[in-house]
């Protein structure tokens, strides 16, 4: 047993920032306990980019696999902390430090009256339609149930948006095809683009009686936060990526056809019958970073509605929330105001719940914009992965730590075996992620 074996974080969320932290604590020769929600730890790896991001996904996933096999990594699936575990009780175990990675799950909900009451009549929220629209032709699927039609509203901006819309017309276009006698896989119609795959067929997007689905956003196209600038930018770099989100836009609407209305706010929904039958919309004024609802509105009908306005982090009993995100007293670490060894790194601290904030514009955001947009030189800038230099500096203060005993120590991995016998994992852990995506 090496000195720094004596240390033993748990990190919770095997995702993106959970990953990349037990990647830089067992790099400095810390123990990590590992504890995952779902049998497989990929997060919105998985759930979040749509399904057409075959070959980006398994590249991902194997960076996860890399950074989880470690040997002083112990994987414990199948785990929720306030579920399975209360977080006073993990934190009770004493171990050095606890670390929460668990990402943004909970959608933002859509502030109007009445909203709550229409969810799955009209209305779905961004992770659930996902996820939906990831799974729902696998045999035995019970998870969400959601649909889709011509015309349909998405109300939000970013990236994110972006995707759901691209399903919504995806998955029309490929059933009026079938209607047609053509077949066409999604994923296939998703790297072609629909005016491509309709001319290959003889067929135009009028012609099968489509008009496509609308995207609603509150500022302008150069406002949406698809190509953020670096830290501390030059007016320069603000100017250009305002240029490069319109750019993107544009890309997308011509190649998934698409209708985008700007400088619309939601201001209440219309309801017939119990359900959802369209949104009632507030024109708006930019004036900077100000946005300003004027008191011009405009009903616009639709089968459904998806709201996309983002992701925050799901609550947890005993602690601290500060506004929609978890309160953190010291923003290099993440710490957790007023508890003591208790950590938060990546979107747990942002509240930003999309591949592209968790990875602050590296990996997965460039790949993104560079397979379904654009193609230069900003596609292929790459920054730190969101929650590297937060878990670096947490091993550091862990390191100058007291260290644990033996017997605690051994205390501490006697109950991480209960847990993954309770969840049925064996390990090692490249041999059972090899089983979860067999």
């Amino acid at each position: 047993m090496s000195t720094r074996s004596s240390y033993v974080v748990a990190v919770v969320g095997g995702a993106v920032a959970g990953s990349e932290a037990v990647a830089q604590l067992a790099a400095a020769g810390i123990t990590c306990v590992l504890i995952e929600q779902n049998p497989r730890p990929y997060g919105k790896i998985e759930d979040g980019l749509p399904r057409w991001h075959v070959k980006l996904r398994n590249q991902e996933y194997g960076k996860i696999d890399d950074k989880l096999a470690h040997p002083l990594v112990h994987f414990v699936p199948n785990t929720k902390v306030g579920r399975d575990v209360e977080l006073d009780e993990l934190i009770g175990w004493g171990c050095s430090a606890v670390v929460l990675a668990n990402g943004a799950w909970r959608d933002r909900p859509l502030s109007l009256q009445g909203a709550e009451d229409v969810v799955g009549r009209g209305l779905y929220y961004q992770n659930p339609f996902t996820y939906w629209f990831n799974h729902y032709d696998e045999a035995g699927y019970e998870g969400p149930q959601c649909d889709v039609a011509d015309e349909m509203i998405v109300v939000g901006g970013g990236l994110a948006s972006i995707d759901i819309v691209k399903m919504l017309q995806l998955e029309t276009v490929s059933r009026a095809l079938k209607s047609k006698g053509v077949d066409v896989n999604v994923v296939d119609l998703e790297h072609a683009g629909i005016p491509k795959t309709l001319a290959k067929h003889e067929l135009t997007f009028e012609g099968l009686g489509l008009k496509g689905c609308t995207l609603f956003y509150r500022r302008n196209a150069e406002d949406m936060p698809l190509a953020d600038p670096p830290e501390n930018p030059t007016p320069e770099q603000i100017e250009k990526s305002r240029t490069v989100s319109a750019k993107l836009l544009k890309i997308a609407m011509t190649k998934y056809l698409f209708r985008f209305q700007p400088l619309r706010a939601p201001s209440s929904l219309i309801v017939e019958d119990g359900r959802l039958a369209g949104v009632r919309f507030a024109e708006t004024r930019v004036e900077g970073r100000k946005v300003e609802v004027l008191d011009t509105f405009h009903d616009v009908r639709a089968p459904f509605v998806v709201s996309s306005i983002g992701s925050i982090p799901l609550p947890i009993a005993g602690l601290p929330m500060k506004g929609e995100t978890y309160d953190v007293e010291d923003s290099v670490t993440g710490k957790i105001r007023g508890r003591e060894g208790l950590y938060a790194v990546g979107n747990a601290v942002t509240g930003k719940g999309n591949i592209n904030e968790s990875y602050k514009h590296a990996r997965v955001a460039a790949t993104h914009l560079l397979e379904s947009y654009l193609v230069g030189d900003e596609a292929s800038r790459t920054l730190p992965s969101a929650g590297a230099a937060e878990a670096a500096e947490i091993a550091k203060r862990v390191a100058a730590g007291p260290r644990l005993t033996d017997e605690k120590r051994v205390e501490i991995l006697e109950r991480v075996k209960k847990l993954q016998a309770r969840a049925a994992y064996e390990g090692p852990y490249r041999d059972y992620a090899a089983k979860q995506r067999a």
